[in-house]
């Protein structure tokens, strides 16, 4: 780490005890582990970006796949979904991956005139195998109780496995997906994988057998102390006395807050020492190659498609994991709060900021990112109720300067991109 750099962060920590001092320390860890959980996003954008040069607007739809794997992890089982649809549900997977091993097996034993036709066909014939078990499933277990269950639950594991499933379930998706769409050029393959997004983010939202949809699953279990029970414990009360707390609440709240912090530091610690050992070594060394001169990369006999598919793979696991974060951290998971154009381009703003290529680069725009985004609306009302204090109090033009702060943050954020673009367009944090 460079002294630039030590700066950078420096300056970072500053403002947000700034913000604990002059506003609470609760808000500053809330930011702070926020703008952990962003760090790590930015992290995965980047090796796909930075490290190859791979342009994936999906990445709400593989955070996504991250939220759902820390439900279906964590959440306890729902005993008479399964008792009374767990057999049919078996019938459709089965239907599925019996469907799929016809259709390979078909391609590749039948001759090339029957191909199509005969893949047309198993692909109709399962689709009404899968739905003749599938459907009547569902439906069977969305009427169980809706306004609490209403979906089959989950494993009852600790959250913490859920944070490597997440990643895994992404990586999958990321391998699925990737199979299909590395082969397109750069604009194309943003397109594919922008549509890809709302087609998980669609999948989570309204199949409420498997999530509850729009009705949101609630209460999941934390890998840390609850502040009600913290509040009634003798040792934490003893802590806060010494620390001298003037309100036991607001105590229990910031401890839940550092004990976030400690366990998302972890996180980011190890993806980013995994993430700058491969940066320095001859594959970092050739995914550069790759995508400053993919031809000429190729003409030396790299195989460029299998390397994309492994740093695309790569970095959606890492916005997997960050994905099951987010959601251990607010307890629940609600699907609509997955904009996949909004927070994608937060995302990008934060590598093109910190600096594309550059792990430590990622994580600081991670940092600033989100701290202005949070920071920007309230800072905005402050400011335009100052501006408007000499106009009079049924000024049409305060009233629409002071409604108009809420749009602050973007505002900002097209700012910061701008100026970025203009005067560093490497990013505060350019690539070696």
């Amino acid at each position: 780490m460079t002294k630039k750099v030590a700066l950078l962060y420096g300056l970072m920590l500053l403002v947000l005890a700034i913000v604990g001092i002059f506003q609470s320390w609760n808000v500053a860890f809330g930011i702070f582990n926020l703008c952990l959980i962003s760090a790590i996003m930015a992290l995965g954008v980047n090796m796909q970006w930075g490290y190859a040069g791979l342009f994936n607007v999906g990445v709400m739809g593989f955070t996504a796949l991250g939220g759902l794997a820390a439900v279906l992890v964590s959440m306890p089982p729902v005993a008479e979904a399964w008792q009374v649809a767990g057999g049919d549900i078996a019938l459709s997977i089965l239907s599925l991956i019996g469907t799929i091993a016809a259709i390979i097996a078909a391609r590749h034993y039948a001759p090339r005139i029957l191909r199509i036709p005969v893949t047309i066909l198993l692909l109709i014939v399962g689709y009404f195998v899968i739905g003749h078990f599938f459907n009547p499933a569902t439906e069977a277990i969305e009427s169980i109780d809706p306004a609490l269950t209403g979906y089959l639950g989950g494993l009852g594991l600790p959250v913490l496995i859920a944070w490597p499933v997440g990643g895994l379930v992404a990586a999958g998706a990321g391998w699925f997906i990737g199979r299909i769409a590395l082969g397109l050029r750069a604009d194309y393959l943003a397109i594919a994988t922008l549509g890809i997004s709302e087609i998980i983010i669609a999948i989570i939202k309204y199949e409420e057998w498997l999530s509850r949809g729009v009705k949101n699953v609630t209460g999941i279990p934390r890998p840390v102390p609850y502040e009600v029970d913290l509040v009634e414990t003798d040792w934490f009360i003893s802590l806060a006395n010494f620390f001298g707390a003037n309100d036991i609440n607001d105590a229990a709240g910031l401890f839940v807050k550092l004990c976030y912090a400690v366990l998302f530091i972890a996180v980011l610690a190890i993806i980013m020492w995994f993430a700058e050992r491969a940066l320095k070594s001859p594959w970092g060394r050739m995914m550069r190659a790759i995508r400053d001169n993919r031809d000429a990369a190729a003409a030396m006999g790299k195989d460029v498609k299998a390397r994309h598919l492994q740093t695309f793979i790569l970095g959606c696991a890492v916005c997997g994991v960050a994905g099951a974060m987010l959601t251990t951290l607010d307890g629940q998971l609600t699907p609509t709060s997955y904009i996949p154009l909004r927070y994608t381009f937060l995302i990008w703003v934060m590598v093109i900021l910190g600096g594309s290529g550059n792990n430590w680069g990622a994580v600081l725009g991670g940092f600033v990112i989100w701290f202005l985004w949070v920071e920007a609306e309230p800072l905005g009302n402050w400011f335009m109720q100052t501006i408007t204090i000499p106009l009079p109090e049924d000024s049409s033009l305060a009233q629409h300067l002071v409604n108009g702060a809420a749009y602050t943050r973007y505002l900002l954020m097209g700012a910061i991109l701008l100026l970025v673009m203009r005067f560093a367009p490497r990013g505060l944090i350019p690539e070696r």
